[in-house]
């Protein structure tokens, strides 16, 4: 298989216009078999709705966040002040004003995709992860035990064209239980569970590996449930003066390896055989060097490990894993490496690095690296495959 490892012919000259100015745009067949349903593994939802204080309970209220509109972004916050800053709210302001982008108007996004040559998405919430780590514990269950319930309303009124992404409790067993049994009930397929473990109610650091843990991931095993990881949690290190919004990005775009290597060196998934796992966002051609480098370490350091490695490194990839990209032709020249089965494409609408406007040509280039029946996999069959649809 030889592929060119160049994407510069999917870029116009000077760049992308906005998300909010781009539209979908589709120009025929790019190669599919006949009957392929395109279905983006990772879109992005804005939450239009002020859910929290009209959910919450009567004596909760006024500990509930808020939603709002303004300078063309939807908000969330408390008293007045959003938790969203900086660059990720100038960020918002370039795609919120599309219609399609909150979740106010599911016409006008499935307008936009339909537009754009996609059937089908799996949409991960945006400003929403503000309340990832968000220091009330008890609210924080709430908020995203009602966003479960609004979000899987929004789907089952999509009759299968959307498909929202959860969020459990996961810093305690109990929580993570009951959260689950929650999510599976809605008919919520997937949740998001952050790359940092965060806090617990007593305000120590969680380690996902730890033995205290392992109760949570039994939970998430016997719920069935497939694990979603994704970038963009962590800020930069230190202060960028110019053009911190693609510095950060860099940062974003880079930041499985960590736990990628607990689920294998801690034992995770040795404890935890069925567990299914995908890493969202952050391109495909990372996992043969993270593999190589996984391979390296276990050969090198096995006479120090105090738990040993259960399977050659390969079997976790292979067995528990998948990952998404948008345009990665790096990545898809390693697709043989990679697995055809474990790759899944997403445009990632409506973000400024989304697809959202030249899919067709993103899609194209699927099918030219692998063939036909391969790009079918990777643009429907192996999402629905995660999902278990």
């Amino acid at each position: 298989m030889s592929v060119s490892t160049s994407s510069s012919s999917l870029y116009p000259p000077g760049g992308f216009a906005p998300p909010k100015d781009r539209r979908g745009h589709t120009e025929g067949n790019v190669g599919l078999p006949e009957g392929t349903e395109v279905f983006s593994a990772d879109n992005h939802i804005s939450l239009a709705d002020d859910i929290f204080y009209k959910r919450f309970p009567e004596e909760m209220k006024d500990r509930a966040p808020r939603v709002w509109y303004e300078d063309g972004a939807w908000m969330l916050g408390r008293k007045g002040k959003s938790f969203v800053a900086g660059d990720f709210s100038h960020v918002l302001m370039q795609y919120d004003p599309l219609a399609g982008s909150g979740s106010a108007d599911m016409p006008a996004r499935a307008a936009d995709l339909r537009g754009d040559g996609i059937a089908k998405e799996l949409a991960f919430p945006n400003a929403l992860l503000a309340l990832l780590f968000y220091p009330d514990t008890e609210v924080r269950e709430l908020c995203f035990r009602v966003y479960n319930e609004y979000i899987s309303q929004l789907q089952e009124e999509s009759g299968g064209s959307f498909y929202g992404v959860g969020l459990i409790n996961w810093w305690d067993a109990e929580g993570a239980a009951r959260t689950l049994s929650e999510l599976k009930s809605l008919g919520l397929k997937t949740f998001l569970l952050p790359l940092s473990a965060g806090k617990n109610g007593d305000g120590e650091r969680i380690d996902y590996s730890s033995t205290s843990m392992i109760p949570v991931w039994d939970a998430i095993e016997e719920s069935g449930v497939p694990v979603s990881h994704h970038i963009g949690e962590a800020p930069l290190a230190a202060p960028c003066e110019f053009n911190s919004v693609a510095v950060g990005m860099m940062h974003n775009l880079a930041p499985f390896r960590e736990m990628f290597g607990k689920y294998i060196f801690s034992g995770i998934i040795d404890r935890h055989p069925s567990l299914s796992i995908g890493w969202f966002e952050g391109g495909i051609n990372w996992i043969p060097a993270a593999l190589q480098d996984a391979e390296h370490l276990n050969a090198s350091y096995h006479h120090m490990l105090n738990r040993p490695v259960e399977h050659e490194v390969r079997h976790y990839w292979d067995n528990n894993m998948r990952a998404s990209f948008m345009v990665d032709p790096l990545g898809l020249s390693l697709a043989d490496q990679i697995g055809i089965d474990r790759i899944m494409w997403s445009s990632d609408y409506p973000h400024n690095e989304s697809t959202f406007g030249y899919s067709e040509k993103s899609l194209t280039a699927v099918v030219d690296a692998v063939g036909p029946e391969a790009a079918a996999k990777i643009v429907s069959g192996n999402i629905k495959d995660f999902l278990g649809l």
